[in-house]
């Protein structure tokens, strides 16, 4: 889940991060008020939106007074930037900049561990300094077990460069940033930019955050910070079942059981939607090696009820889950969705008692299904479904 910029403010600031006052206004009326709670005097308001760019897209103002804090927020505020529409800012008190800097900890895949980077160059342009001047991006591995202590923050400030008397103060930030990242089971935790203030003071001045969602178990609160009006009511009506689901932008449904059956599905249909008017998958869906009929059923009621889906693809490798099983829970499906059932499905199983499988579904006769023996095959057939 990644989180909008005032609510990575607050979790720095719950963690002890240094961070200025901000105030989050839906209205220019509010951001005016929000202006002079933080003080009357200059303040920034920036766009509340969970993309880059905002700066360049004139999201982000600086405003010398309430009134006008009311006024760029009326600027900004029904935006678009890069498809995001913003619907709040966030009015945060104004600094005094002397150097702008870059840290960040994620999570690298590819090694299976932390990582952290920093760079004595922070700034809008960051992704430009990573691909011209990648020598400028310091990259230091963190052990998971460990973390960033005091010593693993004096080899990242010196490894990216910062000076005797400001490496210390970055240091102990990175230790904090790590508290958030490790406390919160984020992912990751950027601060672009993180400044010198005139003063000296180090503060992060803006923040992204993403949190892993197989975690909440651990975090009741992080509830709170979803933004259930900006969700997919598919993905949530999904979520709402345990299902692994993404919406994309196409007109063939996709069920699988594993992610990987279910990727190879998407590029099997990618590749048979070119023969049949360039139709697409219009999602990932995973219903897990253990799935039962009733997940079966509330994965095909999520897809079915997708406007833009023409055509449905199932394609299962019976194994924890039997075909059977699987062919139960389609029929039961089907049945609970009625009429609404109005888009043909396409079924392949293979594996632990296919036969059987194949039987339930073809006896129940319904319309709508056809069944498919390969998953080329069947691919294939939806996608000239979906294209009819």
């Amino acid at each position: 889940m990644d989180l909008f910029e005032y609510q990575a403010r607050d979790l720095f600031e719950k963690h002890g991060v240094p961070v200025l006052g901000g105030v989050v206004a839906t209205t220019p009326e509010e951001a005016g008020a929000a202006a002079e709670k933080l003080g009357g005097g200059t303040v920034v308001v920036k766009a509340q939106v969970k993309t880059g760019g905002r700066g360049k897209a004139g999201g982000v103002k600086l405003a010398h007074s309430p009134a006008e804090a009311a006024e760029k927020a009326g600027e900004i505020l029904g935006m678009d930037i890069k498809g995001h529409t913003v619907h709040r800012v966030m009015v945060a008190a104004g600094a005094s900049i002397a150097e702008e800097y870059y840290v960040s900890l994620l999570l690298d895949r590819a090694e299976r561990r932390y990582l952290a980077m920093a760079s004595v160059e922070g700034g809008m342009e960051i992704e430009q300094l990573a691909v011209e001047r990648p020598d400028a991006l310091a990259r230091v591995a963190v052990d998971p077990a460990v973390g960033i202590d005091a010593a693993k923050a004096a080899e990242i400030v010196a490894t990216a460069g910062f000076d005797a008397e400001t490496g210390p103060k970055v240091a102990e930030v990175l230790q904090q940033l790590w508290t958030v990242y490790h406390a919160e089971d984020a992912t990751l935790v950027e601060v672009n930019p993180l400044v010198k203030t005139a003063d000296g003071a180090i503060i992060a001045l803006d923040g992204k955050v993403t949190l892993d969602d197989n975690a909440q178990f651990r975090h009741a609160d992080h509830a709170e910070l979803e933004d259930k009006a900006a969700t997919d009511p598919l993905e949530a009506k999904a979520k709402e079942h345990d299902l692994n689901y993404v919406k994309l932008d196409g007109e063939v449904g996709i069920i699988g059981n594993g992610a990987g059956l279910v990727m190879s599905t998407l590029d099997v249909v990618a590749q048979a939607g070119e023969r049949h008017g360039g139709v697409r998958p219009a999602n990932f869906l995973d219903i897990g090696g253990g799935a039962s009929a009733e997940i079966m059923a509330a994965g095909l009621d999520v897809i079915l009820n997708d406007p833009q889906v023409k055509a449905v693809f199932v394609n299962v490798f019976g194994g924890i889950t039997a075909c059977d099983a699987v062919a139960n829970g389609i029929v039961s499906a089907l049945g609970i969705l009625g009429d609404e059932a109005t888009k043909p499905l396409v079924v392949r199983l293979d594996g632990n008692n296919v036969v059987e499988g194949r039987r339930i579904l073809t006896e129940a006769a319904h319309p709508m299904v056809t069944l498919a023996e390969t998953m080329d095959g069947g691919a294939d057939r939806a996608a000239e479904l979906a294209n009819a």
